[in-house]
């Protein structure tokens, strides 16, 4: 077992490791159940789901047939825009943990902000938390405007904003904004979905490190002190994705790759997912 994975402290006090496991896009159950299993094998113990995947349910089976220890885990999910709003989201995340088989998720991210039910939500957010049914609550793909915004009316605010991030978006004015404010930045799609991998510039790094591009692709988040959470069905690539902690990357090199940035976007534009209240 990698038991290298830094332990992140939360504004709120919860401690979260640096690097966890993205589930999206994984719902037949054998998949599910066996992925999870290859990644606590290798050391992985944040576990990443969302009400969007539809694979809640799975998840939950997944955590009791394997009889992980609860206290081992950090669970992740997300309320989805169609259930946003301050009654619906309680009911919703109640159900989310119904599914999942847990009295408490470690943290609750509100998945995309939409502008009908924008502080609402929030409000949801805190009262959840109040009545413990999650331990930290976030947000997933705001931008700055968007957590300004929330400054003005939240009585406490997002201890993780998870967004789009790699090497062709580095999101280095958010990453600077989130940390002045006591927020952890955690990368989904920190691969850019696979697209940044045949690139000479990561490939040339790899070869230098006997690592693979995916590998120096991790450990640039990792040395950034961004949280991240690769995904894989594979056993092999489960554990490659966690093997990045024997190797540092130059000054040199971390400039070279922060130098891929070019306001490329694999997912949605998230002012867009605001103001049409929906993921397009």
């Amino acid at each position: 077992m990698n038991n290298q994975v830094n332990q992140l402290k939360l504004a709120d006090g919860q401690s979260m490791p640096q690097e966890g496991f993205g589930l999206y896009k994984i719902t037949d159950q054998a998949t599910i159940t066996s992925s999870i299993k290859y990644a606590y094998d290798a050391g992985y113990r944040l576990f990443d789901t969302a009400q969007l995947y539809k694979n809640e349910a799975e998840v939950g089976t997944a955590l009791k047939e394997l009889g992980l220890p609860r206290q081992d885990l950090f669970i992740t999910t997300k309320v989805s825009e169609p259930n946003q709003g301050f009654k619906q989201t309680i009911a919703s995340v109640k159900d989310s943990l119904h599914k999942l088989k847990l009295d408490y998720v470690n943290l609750l991210l509100i998945h995309w902000p939409i502008e009908r039910a924008f502080f609402d939500t929030w409000a949801a957010f805190e009262e959840l938390k109040k009545q413990g049914l999650t331990r930290s609550i976030g947000v997933s793909n705001y931008q700055m405007i968007h957590l300004q915004y929330l400054a003005t009316q939240a009585h406490e605010m997002p201890v993780v904003n998870q967004v789009e991030l790699h090497p062709r978006l580095n999101q280095k004015p958010l990453i600077k904004f989130d940390r002045k404010h006591g927020i952890v930045t955690q990368a989904c799609s920190p691969l850019g979905r696979g697209t940044i991998l045949n690139n000479e510039v990561l490939k040339k790094i790899a070869t230098a490190h006997h690592k693979s591009p995916a590998q120096v692709v991790l450990r640039w988040h990792l040395q950034n002190g961004v949280a991240f959470i690769p995904k894989s069905v594979h056993e092999a690539r489960i554990k490659q994705n966690i093997n990045i902690y024997d190797f540092t990357l130059s000054d040199q090199e971390m400039a070279a790759i922060d130098a891929l940035h070019d306001f490329t976007r694999v997912s949605k534009e998230p002012a867009l997912v605001y103001e049409y209240n929906l993921k397009y």
